[in-house]
């Protein structure tokens, strides 16, 4: 088990401004300083705002182990990384953590790392940082369906934030993209284009974003009074692997499709490789749109039709409900969601005649 964590923490080092040089500066008692600097909900907005920005003009940084005594925090952030998952190591994690270190660093907090190798290492991991009390509360990305993170921090009573929702949202804060919206947009994009024999590639279902994306896939057929063949439809595609066998399916059936949209880009990738083995070209022969917006996409030939997600956003956004969380804000303030940005690029053309 690999439970080494690393902190991240901007603040640089100075001759240490104390929380009596604040107090001095803004004719405030130390009281409401500290009060202010820890969002109680007691001190206006106006003097938290005024105490903010005094602290970042005098780079005041409280000391973390005095704050613990005192809040019984330690203004530290929680995020485990499953170094298994399939794409693990890809460039938007760097995004990611950069706006989680970021959304964090804003507030005066610090963000607490672990890895681990699989999935029962990751819960352990997860009951030792709880036992050591190393983070107030956690980040979980990448929201399950049925989630063993959100089961045990929900029985521990931690604060935690989702990236993506459960149907079960008792204690859960969320931040999401509404990837659902952006299914049904892509077979809007694709009907507009002629397409009527449209095929869909989902993602794990063991992840809550699959139900939700097929769901808006389905609800643009429905919209666009087009049939479902059930036929035209995979699941479980993760990597270019994954779509080209599932694509293989689907474009070797009795009705092949126009048109793929494909719930993760890299299925759609795999799908560039099964229309290549059957000497289809895509954006003429065949039309994919992809979802994620990964680097690769734009350097395909022809570039992916894809919808993009700004990974760095969504980890800063991710850290500031967290931290309004544990302050004791109300749930019903702490679900937020955004729309992707869509990408209109070559791999997407008019429908065959032939085929229609």
């Amino acid at each position: 088990m690999n439970n080494a964590f690393t902190t991240i923490s901007g603040a640089k080092r100075h001759n240490r401004v104390t929380i009596s040089d604040m107090a001095a500066a803004l004719g405030l008692t130390k009281s409401t300083v500290s009060r202010a600097m820890n969002g109680y909900p007691d001190i206006s907005e106006t003097t938290q705002l005024r105490v903010k920005r005094m602290a970042e003009k005098l780079s005041y940084q409280p000391l973390s182990h005095a704050q613990a005594i005192k809040t019984g925090r330690t203004r530290s952030l929680g995020l485990i990384l499953q170094l298994s998952d399939h794409d693990a190591q890809r460039p938007f994690l760097a995004e990611f953590l950069a706006g989680v270190s970021a959304g964090a660093h804003n507030e005066g907090w610090t963000l607490t790392i672990a890895a681990s190798e699989n999935h029962e290492d990751m819960i352990e991991t997860f009951r030792v940082l709880l036992r050591d009390g190393k983070a107030d509360g956690f980040i979980l990305p990448r929201a399950m369906r049925d989630d063993p993170r959100v089961r045990l921090l929900r029985e521990a009573e931690v604060p935690f934030v989702l990236f993506g929702r459960q149907d079960d949202d008792t204690d859960c804060a969320w931040f999401d993209i509404l990837g659902e919206d952006a299914m049904r947009n892509a077979v809007m994009h694709l009907v507009a284009l002629g397409h009527t024999r449209i095929g869909y590639i989902n993602g794990g279902t063991q992840y809550a974003y699959a139900g939700l994306r097929k769901q808006g896939f389905l609800q643009g057929m429905a919209d666009a009074g087009l049939p479902i063949d059930p036929d035209l439809i995979a699941e479980d595609a993760v990597t270019i692997k994954d779509g080209a066998e599932a694509a293989s399916g689907l474009l070797d059936s009795m009705h092949p499709p126009t048109a793929i949209v494909c719930a993760v880009d890299f299925a759609a990738l795999g799908v560039y490789r099964a229309a290549a083995e059957r000497g289809l070209t895509i954006g003429r022969d065949l039309s994919v749109v992809g979802y994620d917006g990964i680097p690769e996409g734009a350097h395909t030939q022809p570039p992916l039709t894809t919808f993009s997600v700004d990974n760095k956003s969504a980890g800063e956004r991710l850290s500031n409900i967290l931290i309004r969380r544990i302050r004791g804000e109300d749930l019903t303030n702490l679900r937020e969601t955004d729309m992707a940005t869509f990408l209109d690029r070559g791999s997407t053309g008019p429908a065959p005649s032939s085929k229609n």
